[in-house]
């Protein structure tokens, strides 16, 4: 008897799920439900139709109903809400009517977060998430002849539509609660991105969020107001549990639809996909909801395995992530200084700015790339890189890294491909991975950025910058003393031996050689992590 599968919701994991399903069984009956127009379409393709990057609309729909129904031989129910669950009956409720199951498919997805602020959600006020969501915001941009937006949330989607309505011409303003964007990355690396923005234009205000919105706009906290002829929401998602919750599954510690490693509900007829349940955290091994479109396809394939006899089991979630804003690219994989924290897990942080390829060949720029690992044995936790070039290739490699297993050891023994124009005869990950070796055999310590004050509080320590002296006319860090490396053993006398002394480059190269000469001279020395490109980039923001 062919089995029955019903799955509740389409896009990344309900399809994949789908597809896979038919691929692995021709004579099951598959039958899709999707409470909006569209089943399958490129949800993470929204913003750049905004800004015309992507011109035509109709790419964005990846596969249509009748295509589906032709070529997978799906039931494709579109614009049907399944209402309710029945476990023990093996139903769902669609209307006044009931579907049998014989397996069943929860790719609920998550549902946007509306905020409580006064004045919310009125006419020109706009989630993107969905392609009806997309045309409401450019008929009422057309139709109102826009020229402002408010974007509230500094996550993903929020930082690509600023881009995208900048591009459209727009004056952009984005509002953020806390003290930085995009709070998968730490706080120094997310400043790149502060930067970025308001070179090009785009207001950010952080800290200062919107207490009410009006006619003409929003007021934030501070009493400014804000013009606003368009309002995006995005402040974030939840998931979308409602169903499971009301059908008796168990719903776990982070808010999302407990599943097992076979991505079974707490029904061993109910599976569960995409950003309604909640995972592994790879690196942190704690519980998490994590909603990625990678992820998903990769749990629908998987549950699809399992409904049809073949033993696959999800590993967990990295939250491997990258963004363009503007002329820069953001990306981490793993886990960041605050959820290390937040799980009690003993860390090492290095910063450093390599070039994305051979300096000398034409187009070279700087990356700054940030690593954490365990102290007590090198294990990759985290990775995070900000760049014009060659972010994307190296978050890769450490997503590589992590999801294996490997060390600091590992990553500085990696054979990368090297050609001037793609990398360096030392890759960027081997430079992270050798930095790090540094640290643990004890041939350097580091301080980080927020470090400084504290080393200088009381006068416990020393800051020296060894940089050239033309250097410093670009900035320097208040009260530190200039001995550029090349002198650095003729003058060291200068430097106090009872003291701790903090040593800077431009990028952390130079002041670990200054460092190695100092320790061997019986001094207390410490460099500065990323040195003077770091603490820069992360001035104005509070740790």
């Amino acid at each position: 008897m062919p089995k029955r599968i019903l799955i509740v919701g389409g896009v990344a994991g309900g399809m994949s799920a789908a597809t896979r399903l038919r691929r692995l069984d021709e004579f099951a009956e598959i039958v899709v439900f999707e409470r909006g127009p569209f089943v399958s379409f490129a949800n993470c393709g929204l913003p750049y139709h905004i800004g015309g990057e992507i011109t035509d609309r109709a790419k964005l729909i990846v596969q249509t109903p009748e295509r589906l129904r032709a070529v997978f031989k799906l039931d494709i129910r579109a614009n049907t809400e399944v209402l309710r669950v029945h476990p023990k009956d093996k139903t769902v409720v669609i209307g006044a009517g009931t579907e049998p199951y014989d397996e069943l498919i929860l790719a609920t997805g998550s549902t946007a977060v509306m905020p409580t602020t006064p004045g919310v959600g009125r006419p020109g006020h706009f989630f993107l998430r969905t392609i009806p969501d997309l045309d409401g915001i450019l008929e009422w941009i057309d139709a109102k002849s826009a020229k402002t937006a408010l974007i509230l949330g500094g996550g993903y989607i929020g930082l690509e539509v600023a881009e995208q309505l900048h591009r459209r011409g727009l004056a952009v303003t984005v509002v953020e609660k806390n003290p930085q964007l995009l709070k998968p990355l730490d706080p120094e690396m997310a400043a790149h991105i502060h930067l970025e923005l308001k070179k090009h234009g785009v207001t950010v205000h952080l800290q200062n969020p919107v207490v009410r919105f009006d006619d003409a706009g929003a007021v934030l906290q501070t009493g400014e107001s804000i013009p606003a002829d368009v309002v995006i929401i995005g402040v974030g998602v939840r998931p979308n549990v409602k169903l499971a919750h009301e059908a008796g599954l168990k719903i776990g510690f982070s808010g999302g639809i407990h599943v097992n490693k076979n991505l079974q509900t707490s029904d061993p007829h109910i599976w569960a996909v995409g950003d309604a349940i909640e995972v592994t955290h790879g690196a942190t091994l704690t519980a998490a909801v994590i909603p990625l479109a990678g992820p998903a396809n990769r749990q629908g394939r998987i549950v699809a395995d399992n409904i049809c006899g073949m033993n696959s089991e999800y590993q967990g979630t990295l939250g491997t992530a990258i963004v363009r804003v503007f002329d820069i690219v953001a990306a981490c994989t793993g886990a960041n200084e605050t959820l290390l924290t937040a799980a009690g897990i003993n860390y090492e942080a290095i910063h450093l700015h390599p070039n994305s390829h051979a300096g000398y060949y034409p187009g070279a720029k700087s990356l700054a790339l940030k690593i954490l690992f365990a102290p007590e044995n090198g294990r990759l936790l985290g990775a995070q890189a900000v760049g014009e070039d060659g972010v994307d290739k190296r978050i890769d490699v450490f997503a590589t890294a992590l999801y294996a297993g490997m060390t600091i050891d590992d990553l500085a023994e990696l054979e990368l491909a090297y050609a001037p124009p793609f990398g360096s005869a030392k890759d960027p990950v081997n430079l992270a991975g050798m930095a790090a070796q540094n640290l643990l055999t004890g041939l350097v310590r580091v301080a980080q950025w927020y470090d400084v004050p504290k080393l200088l509080e009381a006068g416990v320590g020393v800051v020296v910058d060894v940089r050239e002296p033309a250097e410093r006319d670009g900035g320097i860090i208040p009260g530190s003393l200039s001995i550029p490396l090349g002198e650095l053993r003729s003058r060291m006398t200068e430097l106090p031996k009872d003291r701790e002394i903090l040593v800077h480059s431009a990028s952390g190269q130079r002041s670990y050689n200054a460092c190695r000469i100092l320790v061997q001279h019986g001094y207390k020395c410490w460099n500065l992590t990323g040195s003077y490109k770091t603490w820069k980039a992360a001035q104005g923001v509070s740790k």
